[in-house]
């Protein structure tokens, strides 16, 4: 008898042992959420960023930031990941590689070598809140984002390397598919619809779409970066529509969505025509409960050719931007992490929060590590594949 209850007792053990990293990321629509956010180029721009998105009795708003591969300096990013813990902002970070010197309309394709130092890198930082949101590169249905040619093929075995890599060095990261230029016709060697991009990564690594955390979308109003909020074809701002149907029609899963670029271009209409445009997208389409994070495109741009989208300048806020910030918003409630240097204390009140379930192929963290590691020491060590 004895000996059967210490068999029972151990069982239960190792269950409790092995099931504590069981739970991951946090559903980030299971809490109040602030939807409200603003795409930024420089980390110094945090302040002004917190002034639009956190306006009007909001807190804890998004940003999308982008880093290169050759800017992986650790105090720099880890300011900035104070910094958003001080102003209540939840970074979305956006990983890149970078332009060729001689060619610098073409952004080089990624290898796993870059996944495994940015997810290193990343780890390495604070990070203000408990999800690690990261967009695995941009607009790969273009040409100039994938070293001359898109290819959805190559694109899908990345994403599905850096789920596995993300995860099993920390189970926190939230990956999130980048997002497509939504206005991109099927030219051969130049560009490809994005639906079409999205059944062929799928063909490539079946149930891609069920292995990521969020879907990345850029719901522009295209043509031309100036159709009305009501128009809700597969190149408005209702694409992300589009996009979560057939992810779901692929996978199985509802995904939650980041629009992480969005916006009119004043090239092509008046800035308060953009912005009455801005307060009906926020109050009739994309006030879809699906959607976690809106961020659109640009908070401050200098020069073109994003200067048509900037939502600010040096004076200010332009009067886009000072319409955004009159936009009533949601107090966010995220779980903070307790050593950031945020000063916001949760409201226990709340109801429980929605916790994924870690995905099975991240159940044993040493397989996946050793298959990561593999290639990289075969790199390193010259040994032929």
């Amino acid at each position: 008898m004895l000996k059967k209850l210490f068999i029972i007792l151990t069982a239960t053990l190792i269950f409790v042992l092995t099931s504590k990293n069981a739970y991951a990321i946090v559903d980030p629509l299971s809490a109040p959420n602030n939807k409200f956010g603003v795409h930024i180029l420089f980390t110094s721009e945090l302040s002004n960023a917190a002034g639009l998105v956190n306006s009007s009795m909001g807190d804890w708003g998004y940003v999308t930031i982008p880093i290169q591969a050759s800017d992986k300096d650790l105090e720099k990013w880890q300011k900035f990941m104070d910094d958003c813990g001080k102003f209540h902002l939840i970074p979305i970070i956006r990983i890149a590689t970078e332009n060729y010197h001689f060619e610098t309309s073409l952004w080089r394709k990624p290898t796993r070598e870059d996944i495994l130092d940015f997810a290193n890198f990343l780890n390495s930082l604070q990070w203000p809140v408990k999800n690690r949101y990261v967009v695995v590169f941009n607009e790969v249905n273009r040409a100039d984002e994938w070293e001359g040619a898109p290819n959805p093929e190559e694109y899908a075995v990345i994403l599905d390397y850096a789920v596995n890599t993300f995860k099993s060095i920390h189970e926190d990261f939230f990956i999130i598919s980048g997002g497509f230029d939504n206005a991109s016709a099927n030219i051969s060697g130049k560009s490809m619809n994005q639906y079409d991009f999205m059944i062929a990564m799928n063909n490539a690594v079946p149930g891609i779409f069920a292995k990521i955390d969020g879907l990345g979308s850029h719901s522009y109003p295209n043509p031309a970066f100036s159709q009305p909020p009501s128009s809700t074809t597969n190149m408005s701002i209702s694409s992300f529509k589009f996009e979560k149907n057939l992810a779901f029609e692929l996978s199985g899963r509802n995904l939650p969505v980041f629009i992480t670029e969005t916006g009119w271009s004043d090239k092509k209409l008046p800035e308060g025509l953009i912005a009455s445009y801005f307060t009906y997208a926020f109050e009739s389409v994309w006030s879809d409960s699906g959607i976690v994070a809106v961020t659109p495109f640009i908070l401050q741009a200098g020069t073109e050719p994003f200067l048509q989208f900037s939502l600010s300048d040096d004076r200010g806020y332009n009067e886009i931007g000072t319409s955004l910030q009159k936009i009533a918003k949601t107090k966010g409630n995220p779980i903070v992490n307790v050593n950031s240097s945020s000063s916001f204390s949760p409201d226990n009140s709340q109801s429980p929060l929605k916790v994924f379930p870690q995905k099975p192929q991240y159940e044993n963290p040493s397989i996946d590590k050793d298959k990561i590691f593999t290639p990289f020491l075969r790199w390193l060590l010259k040994i032929p594949n």
